[in-house]
Order: structure tokens, then C-alpha cells, then sequence
């Protein structure tokens, strides 16, 4: 497994290289958040519009649900151990950026619709933060979002319904107004991530005022 996942991180980088190219140009080469990254990866070729289903039922847009800096993640509530650890990481990194000010929220984004509903989502979220929202769809639905961010699925062969599914493993920033940032991977804790989250926002605010 952890060959899989060093496979699909190679892949997701290439792609994210691409993407920091784009933004360098657009911006002239001068990286208004150059002191927040983590390396020197990240960029304007991630993230786009994404409709989905949220815990109440009701469809919602990417429009609606980042109103303030998310920290989005794709995974499944059947995931035995990576999602559960990430999404509380999440958490975590949300509860130290909430204890310095900041209002940061938690995105869940389902890879596995025929198992996730909005109840289990809804329930799934609740429980790991309060400000934690859980978006399912149908399966184009959450094939067109993964596929804006980049991301990568894939249900294991099973011959019953406790199947696994293999997928990306990384958390995604996105600002109002901006968009998409910067990623975090698995091994950053939530105090380097809430520091990080903190120059980003700090910076967006820079941005605004001039």
C-alpha cells in the first residue's frame, strides 16, 4: 500500500508543477504567498467548480460551500485508518488556527458515494469537528471534483460491500476569492499546517489591502 500511495504522491506533484509554472507566469514570477509554502510546489492549475450533496440532502456548489479558507480533503468513512487520521489532523490544525483567531473550515469530500450518503457523511463529520462539512454526490459528481483537484480513486475488486478504495492522500488549501493555494501532505503535523494556514490567510489579507 505505502508503495501505491508514494506512487500516486509522484503523480500529484508532477501535476502540481505544472500548475506552480502557470501560476508563476500569471503573477510575473512574484509569488505573493513565496513565504507560506512548504516547497516549491503549488499553484493555479488545481481546484475549480465542483457540485455536490451535503449532509441535509440539498445539491450545494463549490461557490457555496468555500466561503471562508478551507482545508479539503478526499477520502471514505469506510477508510480503516489514513482518512480518519487525516481528517482529525484537519481538525486539529482547525482548533489551533480557531484558538489564534482564525475561522478556518474542514471540507470532507466522499470518493465513495454508493456507501457514503449525506446521513453517513453528516454523522461521519460531526463527529471529527463541528465546523466539519461532509459533501457526497453521485459518482460524476464526485468524479468531476476529484478530477478539478487532481486527486485519484479506485475501488479494489471485493466480493461484497466491504470493499477498500485506493486514493490520494493529500489536504488542499483554497482561499475566497482565490482559490486553491497550497497542499499539505500526510507527514505535516497540525501545528506546522495551522502556521502555514495562518501565513496564507495573513497574506490573502495583505493582498486585499492593496
Amino acid at each position: 500500500m505505502s508503495k501505491l500511495y508514494a506512487g500516486l504522491a509522484i503523480a500529484a506533484v508532477v501535476g502540481m508543477v505544472g500548475g506552480l509554472y502557470g501560476y508563476s507566469v500569471l503573477q510575473g514570477g512574484n509569488d505573493p504567498f513565496a513565504a507560506c509554502r512548504g516547497g516549491q510546489i503549488g499553484g493555479g492549475a488545481i481546484g475549480g467548480p465542483f457540485t455536490l450533496v451535503n449532509g441535509n440532502g440539498k445539491t450545494v456548489t463549490d461557490a457555496e460551500v468555500l466561503t471562508k479558507p478551507t482545508i479539503l480533503y478526499f477520502g471514505y468513512t469506510f477508510c480503516p485508518d489514513v482518512c480518519p487520521m487525516d481528517n482529525a489532523r484537519n481538525a486539529d490544525a482547525v482548533d489551533l488556527l480557531e484558538s489564534k483567531g482564525y475561522d478556518v473550515q474542514p471540507v470532507f469530500i466522499s470518493i465513495d458515494p454508493e456507501r457514503d450518503t449525506p446521513e453517513v457523511m453528516k454523522d461521519f463529520a460531526a463527529n471529527l469537528h463541528p465546523k466539519m462539512i461532509g459533501l457526497t454526490g453521485s459518482m460524476e459528481q464526485v468524479k468531476a471534483a476529484s478530477l478539478a483537484y487532481k486527486t485519484y480513486f479506485k475501488k479494489q475488486e471485493s466480493e461484497d460491500e466491504f470493499y477498500l478504495m485506493d486514493h490520494s492522500t493529500f489536504s488542499y488549501l483554497t482561499l475566497p476569492g482565490i482559490g486553491f493555494v497550497d497542499f499539505f501532505k500526510r507527514e505535516t503535523t497540525p501545528e506546522e499546517m495551522a502556521d502555514r494556514v495562518a501565513c496564507y490567510v495573513d497574506a490573502a489579507k495583505g493582498l486585499a489591502k492593496n
